[in-house]
């Protein structure tokens, strides 16, 4: 099966998912995307016990998608810029230093605790895995993923100000997340670099790629923004934005800087002082539309390979044991690195009601913690943290995407 069937048969499938979701099960799209594709990955395995080998056709599908690549280097440039593209400037200023510090802070706070309790519990359930393979797992579990936090809020209706906090959080962690996870691949003896690491290579690497995706971010944002506002053509100003949003990202990748990162920052650019200053009325109504649209499509090919990448999982019994104890620990590190910066920060600003559980409970785990699983070098640390990977990220997306709006809107 080549590339183009392949997607062909994708985006089918997303297509009639969307439309059973849509017309029967009526939840949440990505959530039903997910749900209705997980349903029928477990159909296919189960067939295939019972000698319909069906299961291996889906799999030769799944094979021919590289899913980290198709996500990082493909599909969240484009998320992302579609997330960032609506969300306020000035209410993200009024929220900046929550952000900042749950997106910083917050991250690699949990990425050790998370670390150091999967290693005891791992251990518990006699897999071995190394302590660095264990804080590898804390740094790809522990941001909350931009696209399905996005996705849920659509519906939620919750109040300006805290969406901004989620949404902003989610759009910025990742980038911090996968600083984190370079730094301790390199310290594992997997990275990108043959060098030894010390402090002075992490900080040069943290600067390089946080700093270096702001500033690239805000160049290049800038360039399109002053070439927006010298034209009046939509058709010409929304190919503009695709190629700030995929050449940008190619390059900043290129560079060794963060691509999501700049993607973000680019995004608010022109999605604030764009909108503003650089369009009509017309090329916003359009530039909406088309990014929205964008935005839908990816992310129903997203959720649906999500579902149907159980098919090739290693699905050992006790991953899953290990998996599921791993949930409440990651929820647990999650209150604990929320909680602290919050309860410190209410002394100064009001927050809104029951905001850490909120926080705790909205801080949903997606694809990139998937992606991120899989780009661990093969072996069996891999197989298994990939399923208690897996594990979590479906947890978080049924079960808290089902009932964060319970919290946010409990009438």
């Amino acid at each position: 099966m080549d590339l183009i069937q392949t997607f062909a048969a994708l985006i089918s499938l997303a297509a009639l998912f969307s439309y059973i979701n849509h017309r029967f099960v009526k939840l949440p799209t990505t959530i039903g995307l997910l749900v209705i594709s997980l349903l029928l990955s477990l159909a296919l395995i189960g067939l295939g016990k019972l000698g319909f080998p069906l299961e291996s056709y889906a799999q030769a599908l799944l094979e021919e998608v590289d899913f980290n690549k198709a996500l990082m280097q493909g599909m969240l440039s484009a998320l992302l810029f579609a997330g960032a593209l609506h969300v306020s400037l000035e209410s993200l200023k009024e929220q900046r230093w929550l952000v900042a510090v749950l997106a910083s802070v917050g991250v690699i706070s949990s990425t050790f605790m998370v670390g150091f309790a999967s290693f005891y519990v791992f251990e518990w359930f006699g897999l071995g895995i190394p302590l660095i393979y264990c804080l590898l797992f804390g740094s790809l579990i522990s941001p909350t993923d931009p696209i399905a936090v996005l996705g849920i809020l659509k519906h939620l209706g919750a109040p300006k100000s805290l969406e901004t906090k989620i949404a902003g959080e989610s759009l910025f962690n990742d980038g911090i997340a996968v600083v984190v996870f370079l730094v301790l691949l390199g310290i594992a003896g997997a990275g990108h670099d043959s060098e030894p690491v010390s402090v002075s290579s992490v900080m040069i690497l943290f600067l390089q790629e946080a700093v270096g995706g702001v500033g690239f971010g805000l160049i290049a944002g800038y360039i399109v923004f002053r070439m927006l506002a010298s034209i009046d053509n939509y058709q010409v100003e929304i190919l503009l934005t695709l190629g700030l949003v995929f050449g940008g990202y190619a390059l900043a990748s290129a560079l060794h800087i963060s691509g999501p990162i700049f993607v973000v920052v680019a995004g608010l650019l022109i999605g604030n002082r764009g909108r503003k200053y650089a369009m009509s009325d017309k090329t916003r109504e359009h530039l909406d539309d088309f990014w929205e649209l964008i935005d839908e499509i990816l992310n129903a090919i997203l959720f649906v390979l999500i579902g149907l990448e159980v098919l090739v999982l290693s699905f050992d019994v006790t991953y899953i044991y290990a998996g599921l104890v791993m949930i409440p620990l990651t929820l647990t590190a999650r209150f604990i690195s929320v909680g602290i910066p919050v309860s410190i920060m209410k002394k100064h600003k009001t927050f809104t009601p029951k905001i850490i559980r909120i926080l705790t409970w909205g801080g949903l785990r997606g694809g990139i913690s998937i992606a991120l699983a899989l780009t661990l070098p093969v072996g069996e640390s891999r197989e298994a943290l990939l399923v208690i990977t897996y594990v979590v990220v479906i947890f978080s997306i049924i079960v808290q995407g089902l009932t964060i709006g319970k919290l946010v809107n409990p009438e």
